[in-house]
């Protein structure tokens, strides 16, 4: 006999303020058919490398029987991360190296790793959603700092609330090419945040998805597009400047493909049989197939001129819409300009109100972005800024877009 009326099944308690993010329910808008969007974080699928990938693939599934098996983390593939990190200019070891099913899940990983129900956590008041959804089910004290359109975090915020006597269980950042904001941490900040989190022994998670997707300067001239990565990068990750408090998370997922769901974390050598604990009880492993895909397709060498061709198809998609925006927003506008990534962050004059933009933009001119609010850490509200992503139109759609998007913003 099975009964009909029955009471809903208990929830833990902080499922009861559990919500789909507000990015996550305007992508679902903004992404019906015919809508120019420039509102996702996508990579363009035009330029995966399906056909190198597919060989890769074909060529493991032909010669290693183990591929589909359960198995340890394949060794081959964290040599390869090693020469990855070493184009970061991050010296590691594979024994350093954590494989992880995205670097989301490395998010997740580490999370619960520090952070104990209720504990503190410290994050820009503009923050990758992703993180907000890992904390949420602690009900942790979010610490919110200040972000500077040209610098990146306002380090002396955080060392306020350090010498205060406040202690966080992580500091989480993406210091380059931010998300949402595009602008890449200073160097000399990026040392003091080091400095800091030595001095009150508190860890970094430094979150780096765009690390190696990096244009240089839009306003220079005959930019060389084929010099190799380290030649081009703006400055250090923090992982450079410090081995036993950054913990770093990297991904595939923007320089192969996001479906690929391999990242990894490059931590301290003695916590890394303790990450592995935290995982087994997620997923037990990463796939073995996909890792040693990825792993073939790197032994063929095909990384180099993969990741040449999305720096200059990215780049020249940035300044693209760097300077549709400098043709066609009002002045009283400004805007990140982006070392890399594929994110640049408007400011509108301050009487406009984004949300009420995009629902004009999609109306009249089939246009979407994003806009700021879907970013802030609670307690925190903005209203008139706007994220544009670049990386998934093409220059023309991009300009065509841009000036549609300000005939809106100037018939307000």
């Amino acid at each position: 006999m099975i009964l009909t009326q029955t009471p809903e099944p208990l929830l833990a308690h902080w499922t009861q303020s559990m919500q789909r993010s507000v990015l996550r329910q305007m992508i679902a808008v903004v992404s019906r058919p015919g809508i120019l969007s420039f509102a996702g974080g996508l990579p363009d699928p035009a330029l995966f490398p399906t056909t190198d990938y597919a060989a890769a693939l074909s060529h493991v599934l032909a010669t290693d029987p183990k591929a589909l098996q359960y198995g340890m983390p394949y060794a081959p593939l964290k040599r390869h991360i090693v020469q990855l990190m070493a184009l970061r200019g991050v010296a590691c070891t594979e024994e350093q190296i954590f494989l992880t099913t995205g670097a989301q899940q490395g998010l997740d990983v580490l999370a619960r790793l520090f952070l104990d129900p209720g504990g503190a956590v410290m994050f820009e008041e503009l923050v990758y959603t992703g993180a907000q959804q890992v904390v949420a089910p602690f009900l942790p004290h979010i610490l919110p700092v200040s972000t500077d359109l040209a610098e990146g975090m306002d380090v002396d915020e955080v060392e306020g609330y350090l010498s205060g006597g406040v202690r966080p269980s992580f500091v989480y950042t993406i210091p380059d090419a931010h998300n949402p904001l595009g602008v890449s941490m200073s160097q000399a900040r990026r040392e003091r945040l080091v400095e800091l989190a030595l001095a009150y022994n508190v860890p970094i998670i430094e979150d780096d998805p765009y690390g190696l997707l990096q244009y240089g300067d839009w306003r220079l001239e005959n930019r060389d597009w084929g010099e190799s990565p380290i030649s081009i990068l703006q400055s250090l990750p923090l992982r450079a400047l410090n081995d036993s408090h950054v913990f770093y998370l990297g991904s595939f997922s923007k320089i192969m493909a996001p479906s690929l769901r391999l990242g990894w974390i490059v931590a301290p050598e003695g916590m890394v049989a303790k990450i592995g604990v935290v995982k087994e009880a997620a997923d037990l492993e990463s796939s073995a197939l996909t890792q040693r895909a990825v792993a073939a397709y790197l032994d063929a060498g095909h990384l180099p001129g993969h990741l040449a061709r999305l720096r200059e198809e990215y780049g020249r998609r940035r300044d693209a819409m760097l300077a549709a925006l400098y043709r066609y927003f009002p002045a009283e506008s400004r805007w990140t300009e982006p070392q890399g990534g594929m994110f640049i962050w408007v400011e509108l004059p301050e009487e406009m109100d984004a949300a009420a933009l995009l629902e004009m933009a999609i109306a009249q001119e089939n246009i979407a972005f994003i806009p700021g609010h879907a970013f802030t850490v609670p307690g925190r509200h903005i209203h008139n800024c706007m994220r544009l992503n670049f990386s998934n139109c093409s220059e023309e759609m991009i300009e065509d877009g841009i000036k549609r998007l300000a005939r809106v913003i100037n018939n307000c």
